[in-house]
């Protein structure tokens, strides 16, 4: 694969941007090498500077559920985008996709627009304080809820990636009120609220983890954590940025039958524009200003652009349901690549919910941080570099979910189990 032009863009970009990215995860460092330089997108592929053609599993990270370009998304845009691009005013796309979302997620009475999943969690974690009187919040290791200060504690996605579970910059009372988990740890759960049930205001966690690679509940999990926040007067919060419009229509708190108390959404609300929102029940969100006293603000909330692509992508996926054939199409390709891993005798897992899923180098099932971060990530590097080399875009760490789309086809499918056979054979 020729990257003469990636790698000269990546240069210049190196010298006047941090590192060359605008996101640690877009980084090789735990791969190798230098990121391909995107120019365009198609249905489910990617074609870089060099005119490389790739199938793609990142998918922008998740919001392309229906793929890149999708002709209604980009037609919505392309309309809103002749009368303006903001106006610091409300708008009706505004409430026409707040509607969407209160008519999807089972958790939702109202929604607050924001501008990406870290403003979601920020200011969800703020108004279950707000709510509550209450100032300890709970995480789970592995769990990655965006860069907020307060949650930057043991943090999955580019934080477990880099080896950096916290941030220098942080001051120690930033995180004083966090109080960490174990995912999956139902005994340790109750044990924690016996101690200080008092003074936990939330538990925050994404029902299903897509920040260690895919990690799903196990059973009884999702309702201990429910069971455990309403005896103890605690919010429970689901941030479904990466699950929400992604596992079901309704999220993860659709297909596990969990209802929380506040949810965070992201990626697919936007249809692969900036675009986070938080919602739950009204008693709780009637907190927020301007009816309630919790302050939350944003000059470019919901934005004209973002809220067309948001309402363009779910009304898509409300009236086409594709969830039963990805689901499907999702659950060969892992058994391709599984079938693969065994033939070749590698020490692995699989994990996968609905469109998500990850190929773990780990000998041991996948149910929290410890195990994750046992994995093989310099066997992993070589797979990521071997698949890039047949044309199949990988997330470019071990602990990260990969997405199939609507867009994919059987044969890219067929093309991607292929290109596995040869590389994990190699490995």
């Amino acid at each position: 694969m020729n990257r003469e032009k990636s790698r000269a863009e990546f240069a210049r970009a190196s010298r006047i941007i941090p590192g060359g990215v605008n996101s640690p995860a877009r980084a090789f460092g735990a791969v190798g090498g230098d990121p391909l330089i995107i120019e365009r997108g198609d249905a489910a592929l990617l074609t870089d500077l060099d005119g490389n053609e790739l199938i793609d599993y990142v998918g922008s990270w998740g919001p392309h559920i229906l793929g890149h370009r999708r002709p209604e998304v980009i037609a919505a845009i392309q309309d809103v985008l002749a009368g303006g691009t903001s106006f610091g005013a409300p708008t009706q796309l505004e409430t026409q996709l707040a509607e969407l979302i209160v008519d999807a997620v089972p958790s939702v009475e109202k929604v607050r627009m924001v501008n990406s999943g870290t403003e979601a969690t920020m200011s969800a974690v703020r108004l279950a304080r707000g709510f509550t009187g209450r100032d300890a919040v709970v995480k789970f290791a592995g769990c990655y809820h965006g860069h907020v200060d307060s949650l930057l504690v043991q943090a999955g996605s580019g934080a477990l990636t880099h080896g950096v579970p916290s941030s220098p910059g942080i001051p120690a009372g930033c995180t004083s009120d966090t109080l960490s988990a174990e995912f999956n740890d139902a005994e340790g759960l109750a044990a924690l609220f016996e101690e200080r049930g008092d003074d936990i205001a939330a538990v925050i966690l994404e029902p299903v983890v897509g920040n260690m690679g895919v990690v799903l509940p196990q059973d009884g999990f999702l309702k201990a954590c429910r069971e455990l926040c309403t005896r103890h007067g605690a919010v429970l919060i689901f941030d479904e940025v990466m699950t929400g419009f992604r596992l079901s229509y309704g999220g993860a708190q659709e297909l596990f039958g969990v209802t929380p108390d506040l949810t965070t959404l992201g990626k697919i609300v936007g249809g692969g524009l900036p675009v986070g929102a938080y919602g739950g029940r009204a008693d709780i969100m009637d907190k927020v200003s301007p009816v309630g006293p919790v302050y939350q603000a944003g000059t470019l909330s919901g934005n004209p652009l973002a809220m067309a692509s948001g309402i363009a992508t779910l009304t898509v996926l409300k009236n086409e349901s594709p969830y039963t054939r990805l689901d499907e199409m999702t659950g060969g390709l892992v058994a391709g690549i599984e079938a693969a891993a065994d033939h070749a005798g590698l020490p692995h897992q699989t994990a996968r919910c609905g469109s998500m899923f990850t190929l773990f180098f780990n000998p041991e099932p996948v149910t929290n941080y410890g195990v994750a971060s046992q994995s093989d990530t310099e066997r992993f590097a070589k797979y990521f570099q071997g698949m890039l080399e047949r044309g199949v875009y990988l997330p470019c760490s071990q602990f990260e979910a990969n997405f199939v789309s609507a867009a994919h086809t059987e044969e890219q499918i067929s093309q991607t189990v292929a290109a596995a056979r040869e590389v994990l054979s190699s490995l």
